[in-house]
C-alpha cells in the first residue's frame, strides 16, 4: 500500500505539474480577449468546465498510470511521456502561438498515444484499470473537435 501510495503521489505530482506548466502559457485561456473573439463551436463548454475536465483527467490518469506502473508495464510509460509532452506543448501552441491548425495535429497525436496507453493494457489486463483512461479520451475528442471549429471557423 505504501509503495502504491508513493507512485501515485509522483503521478499526480507530474500530471498537474504538466497541467501547471501548460498554464503559464494559457495565461488567460477561455477568457482571454483573442479565444472569446474567435467563433466557437455551438458545443464549447463554459469555462469552468475546461479545469474541472483536466482535474479529473489529471486524478483518473494518474490512478490508471500507478497501476500500470505498478504492473511494471514499461510500454505505458514510453506511450505516457512523448503524452505528457504532446499535452504540454499544446498550451504554448494554441493560446501563446495561436497556431489553431498545430493544435488540431498535437490533439489527434496525443489522442493515438492515450487510445495507445488504453488499448494496451486493456489487452493486457482488462478493462478493470483501462476504464480511468477514458475521461482523457473523451476530452481529448471534445478538446479536437472545439479545435477543429475555430480552425475551419476562423
Amino acid at each position: 500500500m505504501k509503495k502504491y501510495i508513493l507512485t501515485l503521489i509522483v503521478f499526480l505530482t507530474i500530471n498537474f505539474g504538466g497541467l501547471a506548466i501548460g498554464q503559464v502559457w494559457t495565461g488567460d485561456g477561455v477568457s482571454s480577449d483573442w479565444y472569446t473573439s474567435l467563433n466557437q463551436a455551438p458545443w464549447t463548454p463554459p469555462g469552468w468546465v475546461f479545469g474541472l475536465a483536466w482535474t479529473t483527467i489529471a486524478i483518473t490518469f494518474s490512478l490508471l498510470m500507478t497501476s500500470f506502473y505498478l504492473k511494471n508495464s514499461v510500454k505505458s510509460l514510453k506511450l505516457f511521456f512523448p503524452a505528457l509532452l504532446l499535452n504540454i506543448m499544446w498550451n504554448p501552441v494554441f493560446f501563446g502561438l495561436q497556431w489553431v491548425w498545430t493544435g488540431v495535429f498535437l490533439l489527434l497525436l496525443l489522442s493515438y498515444f492515450i487510445y495507445a496507453i488504453i488499448d494496451y493494457n486493456r489487452k493486457m489486463h482488462g478493462w478493470k484499470y483501462a476504464w480511468l483512461g477514458l475521461p482523457y479520451f473523451i476530452w481529448l475528442m471534445v478538446a479536437t473537435s472545439l479545435d477543429m471549429y475555430i480552425s475551419i471557423m476562423n
